[in-house]
């Protein structure tokens, strides 16, 4: 049996426009690969700007925090110069119930250290004092391990400011390093070190002061 004019026609048209044998079918992959190129190009184009974003950060940095303390210098330095003492006000202790502590070398002074091992809320780390000056400063190695690697100096400094008052400044300054420098373009970290440095520095002045709970 023949086939009929309209039945050619309507086998014809099958043929030529079904989707996965029509000329337009054959013609998708480059479709998919536009997409593929939009897409990179919004996961590209962040990326390019933060790397440019991170050449503009400084290679150092220094975060810096002070209070005014009622009380003389020569009753607030031993708080800090004794290394043990950071357990009344280190603003990490507590973040941490199970943080291990070990203590090494004298007691006060050069060469006083104690290091730290923790939760992720803490790390762990070393802190080891360079050297003291009267009860004008205490400088500090300040090593971290975990969660990121890094080595910071760390100055207390007290200084007389009027009759029976201090002015104490907790700085931590060092390189800026590029997971640094990445980390600053999301969050501000001079704010946030800022935060418990002033919380630790709230407990020296109590505790100098007498008015600690």
């Amino acid at each position: 049996m023949s086939l009929t004019t309209s039945q050619t026609h309507f086998t014809s048209h099958l043929t030529t426009t079904h989707p996965f044998t029509s000329p337009t079918a054959v013609k998708l992959p480059g479709i998919y690969t536009m997409i593929a190129y939009i897409v990179g190009a919004f996961v590209a184009v962040p990326a390019v700007i933060a790397a440019i974003a991170v050449t503009t950060r400084p290679d150092t940095f220094r975060c810096e925090r002070s209070i005014v303390v009622d009380a003389a210098p020569e009753a607030i330095f031993p708080l800090v110069n004794v290394v043990r003492n950071g357990e009344k006000w280190g603003p990490w202790y507590g973040l941490d119930p199970k943080m291990k502590t070990e203590y090494s070398g004298p007691e006060s002074g050069e060469g006083a250290c104690y290091s730290w091992d923790g939760d992720k809320n803490v790390g762990s780390g070393r802190c080891t004092t360079l050297e003291t000056r009267g009860t004008e400063l205490v400088r500090q190695k300040l090593e971290f391990f975990r969660p990121f690697s890094g080595v910071n100096t760390v100055d207390f400094t007290f200084k007389p400011e009027g009759p029976g008052k201090t002015r104490v400044t907790w700085a931590m300054y060092g390189p800026n390093k590029f997971m640094g420098k990445v980390m600053s373009l999301f969050m501000d970290c001079d704010k946030m070190c800022g935060e418990m440095f002033i919380k630790g520095l709230e407990k020296i002045k109590a505790l100098a002061e007498g008015k600690a709970a």
